[in-house]
């Protein structure tokens, strides 16, 4: 016990929490213990595909799980504002967001999305081969979701099947058993235009909103606020739309689609034809907005004044473009500051 005296100065902070804060506050937290060769080795010899794939499931899993969570309690209790809302479901996606990208997203980059992926690749240089492994492990963390999630709820939700099939509904329609993992038209809503074009807006409306929060040139969103922005952007198209039916993301769409199919059969993806809007429409309105974000928003002269980016022909490059486009005269760098660009 006496080598760890220490821990009881009262001008300490134990090692925990308080890490994260220690540059904030004059006392001193108490030393971590070393890191060993064996640790380092073992980490050394994990694949990176492998640490990337588990991320992105898990980012997945913690995005998923608590807006699926939220709307099998709030079904499987009637509705009965006490077990929850569509506000309530809202923010149970949002801080999933913002929970998944906080802790999964200095692995893998925090995807989480297959149209995100394919976006990231066409623009950013993501590489390709590792597009479907990041797909597959995505695809994998909501269907994963959906498993734990029926686990969790079995008897519960047998109750509730068993019941609505008494009723004369069946299993699978907007609000009945199935809807717990995945989305359904409502009983109007039987054009599957109209249909597509709210699942076209809500996928464009967030994939913009991601790709400015992502943006290194943006001066409104800061490291820390970013997982918080997009969180709140899904929770915006949530609370908007989520009464008429949207998806949102392939993959979470598609892995807890198949959950529902194993226990409530085809009828998951046949239900008024309505899948492959919930499945598909997701890449092309993304690719959509963030084409519109580059091509008529973007300014990567102040990506590169800020550090975030460089020339492709380096500094001497810049100077040219810089020296043709007038921001300075003398053909040199020396002038590019951040708050001139």
């Amino acid at each position: 016990m006496s080598h760890h005296l220490e821990r009881l100065q009262t001008a300490e902070m134990e090692l925990g929490a308080t890490d994260a804060v220690q540059r904030h506050i004059s006392r001193k937290v108490v030393e971590p213990r070393p890191i060993s060769q064996r640790k380092l080795d073992f980490e050394h010899r994990r694949p990176r595909w492998l640490r990337e794939m588990m991320a992105e499931a898990t980012g997945v899993f913690f995005y998923v799980y608590p807006g699926i969570a939220s709307t099998a309690a709030f079904f499987l209790n009637e509705t009965e504002p006490a077990f929850g809302s569509l506000f309530q479901i809202g923010w149970a996606y949002a801080i999933g967001i913002a929970f998944a990208i906080i802790t999964c997203a200095p692995t893998s980059g925090g995807h989480f999305n297959p149209a995100i992926t394919i976006c990231f690749a066409v623009w950013q240089g993501f590489p390709w081969k590792k597009v479907p492994y990041y797909i597959f492990a995505q695809i994998f963390g909501s269907f994963m979701a959906g498993l734990v999630l029926m686990g969790q709820y079995h008897e519960q939700i047998s109750a509730f099947a068993a019941a609505s099939i008494a009723a004369g509904k069946g299993t699978v329609y907007n609000g009945g058993p199935a809807s717990i993992f995945c989305t359904f038209p409502g009983e109007t809503q039987n054009n599957l235009g109209y249909l597509f074009l709210i699942e076209w807006f809500v996928d464009s409306f967030i994939g913009i909103v991601i790709w400015a929060a992502l943006d290194p040139a943006n001066p409104f969103v800061s490291a820390a606020s970013a997982p918080f922005v997009i969180g709140l952007a899904y929770a915006n198209m949530v609370w908007g739309f989520a009464n008429i039916s949207i998806s949102t993301n392939l993959a979470r769409d598609l892995g807890t689609r198949i959950v529902a199919a194993i226990w409530f059969g085809g009828e998951a993806f046949s239900y008024k034809n309505y899948s492959w809007i919930a499945i598909l429409v997701n890449v092309p309105a993304t690719l959509f907005a963030t084409a519109y974000y580059e091509m008529l928003m973007r300014d990567s002269l102040k990506k590169i004044g800020h550090g975030h980016a460089r020339h492709e022909d380096g500094e001497e490059g810049l100077a040219k473009h810089l020296s043709r486009t007038g921001v300075i005269e003398n053909g040199t760098t020396s002038m590019l500051r951040k708050e001139e660009v």
